[in-house]
């Protein structure tokens, strides 16, 4: 049992996290953050007060076993928390980096009312670097059950499902348009926020357990979604696409040279290079006055990329104030120290061009917040007569992303109005034995709901396969004398698969 604890008699204190000079981690793609030492980890660990009801735990989308990892790394066995954490999540150094903690887990630690919360996320983050830099495995004995799984798309929804479906003893491929594996972890996320070698250290955990990543393959174009399940025989198949397709305003001049979006200029730069070039032959010509629009976690991963590579100035123009913006304080906090100039309350209307057709200027108009919307959020009203030109050379646009429509063109998937695909409670979609879930069914969602998507899909693809699974199998109301025969389940009695 832990020892027991009060507020009182816990640090009081939030253990900090060193981070690069905001003048130093400007200039390179080094990590900002540079998690914590043993003495840091230990000390943060006590401020848990293991609390009976654990609502962190209900906080995570995956129900990590918070209060036992944090034990143990109190009793220094850190193994035994990396094998706690992986029971539910296999990627630990990647949740701990980039999963919102301060509205899940942590924002609903028990001390919140009286102290800064537990920082959970960096202690999951010890954790996960600890097991990479020492090589630990958590890989389970499995009995091949002779059944082959499908996941499209390797971003952490598939790796997810992927994992679940590996440990229940599935042949599973995972199928990656990309040439690399790891979907938006990989292509979105900069290195100074997720380093490329956690990335891969985390897939090769994957491989281990047997999981194969078909990379540069597009499923819908070399092959369909009812192709998987007939000509090339699988069981069951998870779609975890993501939602890359990205938004554009509609306003006057967005097909000028110099505009982009941010999945393209995060895309070329992290995932094909273009921060070394002339190392790697992948063209970025970046702007030396670049505004980007919107104010998420990947308008901030924009931003601060172009101060990386060689921008004077940065702007983020946003039509609400820093309230009502998406990204995490953390990103805010660290765009504002590494120099981004902020624009709140303002609004686009006309990208302006040269004689060239190259970008020029932004004009934009002031706004101000009137009555909430459907998101509760307050709307933006414009400002009569405010309208005022910014001078730069370089649009980004980050203001949210779509479904990308092959799927659904190549399929008979049933998507909703927005393209997204259909999915039941279970992530069940309108194709027997086909699976969905992560931003293809929700739109952009964090990189924990994700995954926790993926391992709800599993759950109930095992549950379809007739795999033993004593979380779905063996049902509370199943229980006692009269739900079994010869001492087995009448769930499972007479259960026999058959191929039509």
């Amino acid at each position: 049992m832990p020892p027991k604890k009060t507020i009182r008699t816990i640090p009081q204190e939030r253990t900090p996290m060193q981070e690069q000079d905001p003048d130093i981690r400007a200039t390179n793609f080094a990590e900002v953050t540079c998690g914590y030492t043993l003495e840091e980890a230990l000390r943060e660990a006590e401020r848990c007060l293991f609390c009976p009801d654990e609502p962190c735990v209900r906080g995570c989308p995956v129900e990590i076993d918070i209060p036992a990892f944090i034990l143990k790394i109190t009793e220094k066995n850190f193994h035994g928390a990396y094998e706690t954490i992986t029971d539910t999540n296999l990627l630990p150094a990647i949740c701990g980096r980039v999963c919102p903690q301060e509205t899940q887990c942590e924002g609903v630690c028990t001390i919140v009312d009286t102290l800064e919360p537990v920082a959970i996320g960096r202690l999951e983050r010890f954790v996960g670097d600890m097991a990479i830099a020492e090589g630990w495995e958590s890989v389970p004995y499995v009995e091949p059950s002779g059944l082959r799984v499908a996941i499209v798309g390797s971003g952490p929804a598939g790796m997810a499902c992927a994992a679940d479906m590996a440990k229940a003893g599935c042949e599973v491929t995972v199928y990656e348009v990309f040439h690399e594996a790891g979907g938006v972890l990989k292509y979105g996320i900069p290195d100074f926020r997720l380093p490329n070698e956690v990335i891969d250290a985390e897939i090769d955990k994957l491989r281990q357990l047997g999981i194969t990543f078909e990379c540069n393959t597009l499923v819908g174009r070399l092959f369909t979604v009812e192709q998987l399940l007939t000509e090339m025989g699988y069981h069951a198949v998870f779609i975890g696409t993501g939602a890359g397709y990205p938004s554009f305003m509609g306003i006057p001049g967005e097909s000028l040279a110099g505009v982009l979006s941010a999945n393209e200029l995060l895309t070329r730069c992290n995932l094909m290079r273009a921060r070394d070039f002339p190392d790697f032959d992948t063209p970025l010509q970046p702007g030396k006055r670049v505004a980007v629009i919107g104010a998420g976690n990947t308008a901030m991963d924009a931003m601060r990329v172009c101060l990386r590579l060689g921008a004077e100035t940065v702007y983020c123009v946003y039509r609400r104030t820093r309230i009502e913006a998406p990204a995490r304080a953390e990103e805010i906090h660290h765009a504002e120290e590494e120099g981004i100039e902020f624009h709140w309350l303002t609004s686009p209307v006309e990208i302006l061009g040269d004689d060239d057709s190259n970008v020029r200027g932004l004009r934009c108009q002031s706004m101000e917040l009137g009555e909430p919307d459907e998101s509760g959020r307050r709307r933006p009203v414009s400002v009569p007569d405010s309208e005022f030109e910014m001078d730069v050379d370089m649009v980004v646009y980050a203001i949210g992303t779509n479904a990308n429509p092959i799927l659904g063109q190549t399929s008979s998937l049933r998507l909703n109005d927005r393209g997204y695909i259909v999915a039941d409670e279970s992530l069940a979609t309108s194709i027997a034995g086909v699976w969905a879930g992560g931003d293809i069914v929700t739109g952009a969602a964090t990189v924990i709901e994700a995954m926790g998507a993926g391992r709800k899909a599993a759950a109930a693809m095992k549950e379809y396969l007739g795999l033993r699974d004593t979380n779905v199998v063996y049902l509370p109301e199943r229980s006692g004398s009269d739900g079994k025969r010869f001492g087995i389940d009448l769930h499972e009695h007479d259960y026999a698969r058959v191929s039509v």
